[in-house]
């Protein structure tokens, strides 16, 4: 499939997917959210898929909403506001379960829509002058597409302080509150990004899928609540290929066939 405004670049298992609308600071409009969605959708599908890197044109990462796209909803009805919501939420719903381990590459600023990116990778890795920030409320309007996978990172008492002021803020708070992973001066951004790259190559492509399954099934609810859950996607994955694979290549001291040789 080909894109506008994205840029995919594959390599094996590896697909770096790139915004690019630099000269609009890789800002969302309708059609950006219709690729991704599209792309997204695409990669449920492909079992040869083990890791994306998702990065940003240009000087920054994302700077949000595309203006010329928010002056048209300001004559949108509430139906028509709905339809563009569920958009948008769709989008991040279907990037948020990849069934691959999505790596986010964030240099510049990542504002608004591109925090909520950053929120569904599931490792993100920023340069040290990175801006972040969940500004829609200083525009009168909410975080909310993008609210269910922040809490989810950053927890409640962050959200309410950075939802409700808006305030933006680096990268080294980012981490603090668990945003962001690992933050790095941004000539050492693309070895980080290929560290991670290569300590992910090193996971089972099916326990990595069914990881990301369990997580939000577990999460926030009691280890009582969850025995079923747990053991039933633990012995599922031990007698599958792959956990038969790994149990092997761990007593026979050799590296899982799914595993780049070291």
């Amino acid at each position: 499939m080909s894109y506008q405004y994205l840029t995919i670049e594959r390599h094996g298992g590896v697909e770096r997917v790139t915004l690019n609308r630099p000269d609009v600071r890789n800002a969302f409009n309708a059609h950006v959210i219709a690729e991704l969605t599209a792309w997204a959708k695409q990669a449920h599908t492909d079992p040869t898929l083990r890791v994306v890197i998702l990065a940003g044109a240009g000087k920054v990462f994302s700077a949000g909403a595309d203006a010329a796209w928010m002056a048209q909803m300001a004559g949108y009805t509430h139906e028509d506001n709905v339809r563009d919501a569920r958009a948008g939420a769709e989008m991040f719903l279907a990037i948020n379960t990849v069934p691959a381990i999505v790596i986010g590459r964030i240099h510049g600023a990542a504002l608004g829509g591109g925090s909520g990116l950053a929120a569904v990778c599931d490792i993100v890795v920023a340069e040290t002058n990175a801006v972040f920030g969940f500004a829609e409320t200083r525009l009168g309007i909410l975080p909310a597409m993008i609210s269910p996978y922040v809490l989810q990172k950053i927890g409640a008492s962050a959200a309410r302080d950075l939802f409700l002021t808006g305030r933006r803020f680096d990268a080294a708070k980012a981490r603090e509150i668990g945003l962001v992973h690992d933050v790095v001066p941004l000539e050492q951004l693309d070895a980080a990004v290929d560290r991670y790259l290569a300590e992910s190559l090193s996971a089972s492509p099916t326990a990595v899928a069914r990881a990301k399954r369990l997580l939000p099934n577990v999460l926030g609810k009691s280890p009582a609540d969850v025995i079923d859950i747990t053991a039933e996607a633990i012995a599922a994955q031990r007698v599958s290929p792959e956990g038969q694979e790994g149990l092997k290549a761990f007593l026979e001291k050799r590296t899982p066939s799914w595993s780049p040789a070291e």
